[in-house]
C-alpha cells in the first residue's frame, strides 16, 4: 500500500526543491540564502547542486513545474514571495497535480489497483483564501517596491505618512485589506518603510477604499499622497478625479461624493483640509504596482 503523499514526498518535492535550488542559485543567490529560502540546510543545497538528490525525469519534465520553479524561484530572489506564499504555489499545483494528472498517474503506477477503481480524489480548493491573500500581501509588496525605488518619491509623502493597500476581492472591512504597519514616512529624503505588509494595520487608506469599493469603485489598491493642486490638474488629464469633504467622516464623504458618477477601476480622490486634517491624494488602481506607476508620474 503506497499513499499519493508517499509519492508527493519521495519523488515531486526533491524534484522541485533540487530544480528550485537551481534556479535560485542561478539567480546569483548563495548557498546559505537558497538554504533559508527554502527552508533546508546548507549540505542538503550542496546536495542539489551535486546531483547528489535524484530527479524525478516526468516531474522534472513537466512544462507546469517548470513554470512553477520559474516563477516561485523569481519571487522569492526578488522578494515578491514569502515562504507561505511559495508553500501554497506549491501546494496548489501538487492538488491540481493529484486530481487524475500526473501525480494520480505516478500514484496508480505505484498502486496499479487505482487504475480500475472509480474514486475521486478530490482534497483542495487551489483558488483558496489563503493563496489570495498571499498574492494580495505580494502585490502590495511590487507596489512598495516600485515606489521606494523612485527618486524623489519621498517629496510626495505628506506629514501623516503614505501607506499602499491593496484588498481581496470582496473585501468588507479594513482585516480584508493589506497595508504598510506605521505607513511610509520621509526620512532625510528618504521613503522609509517600518515593516512588512500585513492584512488589516491601515485604518485610514484602507477606509477610504472600502468607501470607494462600496460606492461602485472596482479598483483594489489605493496609496495616498501629498496634496498640490498642479498634481491633481495632472492628474486630472489622464484619470477620473473628484474632491470630497474633509470635514464629513470618510465613507459618508467618499459614498456621497461618487454618487452618480461612473464606476471606474482607476481614479483619483482628493479633498484639501480642513481643521486639523492634512489635504491628501488618493490614487486608486486594480493593483498596488499600477497605483505607484500612476504616483510615480507625479515625481
Amino acid at each position: 500500500m503506497r499513499f499519493i503523499e508517499e509519492v508527493v514526498a519521495d519523488e515531486f518535492l526533491p524534484t522541485v526543491r533540487a530544480m528550485l535550488a537551481e534556479d535560485l542559485r542561478g539567480r546569483g543567490l548563495t548557498q546559505r540564502e537558497v538554504a533559508d529560502a527554502l527552508g533546508v540546510s546548507q549540505s542538503a543545497v550542496s546536495k542539489y547542486a551535486h546531483g547528489d538528490v535524484a530527479r524525478h525525469e516526468r516531474v522534472a519534465a513537466d512544462e507546469r513545474v517548470q513554470a512553477l520553479v520559474e516563477r516561485v524561484g523569481e519571487g522569492l530572489a526578488t522578494g515578491d514571495l514569502g515562504p507561505v506564499a511559495a508553500l501554497v504555489e506549491i501546494e496548489v499545483l501538487i492538488r491540481q497535480l493529484e486530481e487524475g494528472d500526473l501525480l494520480a498517474e505516478l500514484h496508480e503506477e505505484a498502486m496499479p489497483a487505482l487504475a480500475d477503481a472509480d474514486v475521486d480524489f478530490t482534497v483542495h480548493d487551489p483558488d483558496s483564501g489563503l493563496r489570495e491573500r498571499e498574492r494580495v500581501i505580494a502585490s502590495v509588496r511590487r507596489g512598495l517596491r516600485a515606489l521606494t525605488n523612485a527618486s524623489g518619491f519621498a517629496g510626495l509623502i505628506p506629514n501623516v505618512g503614505t501607506n499602499v493597500v491593496e484588498c481581496v476581492d470582496g473585501a468588507r472591512t479594513i482585516d480584508d485589506v493589506a497595508g504598510v504597519p506605521g505607513r511610509l514616512v520621509d526620512v532625510k529624503g528618504r521613503a522609509m518603510v517600518p515593516g512588512e505588509p500585513e492584512f488589516g494595520v491601515s485604518e485610514h487608506v484602507a477606509t477610504l477604499l472600502l468607501a470607494a469599493r462600496e460606492a461602485g469603485t472596482t479598483a483594489r489598491a489605493a496609496i495616498n499622497v501629498r496634496y498640490a493642486s498642479a498634481a491633481v490638474a495632472a492628474l486630472a488629464e489622464s484619470y477620473p478625479t473628484v474632491e470630497f469633504d474633509a470635514e464629513r467622516p470618510t465613507g459618508e464623504a467618499v459614498a456621497d461624493a461618487l454618487a452618480g458618477t461612473e464606476p471606474a477601476d482607476t481614479l483619483v480622490l482628493y479633498q484639501t483640509g480642513a481643521v486639523g486634517v492634512e489635504p491628501i491624494v488618493y490614487v486608486l488602481a486594480p493593483t498596488a504596482p499600477e497605483a505607484a506607476a500612476i504616483v510615480r508620474e507625479l515625481i
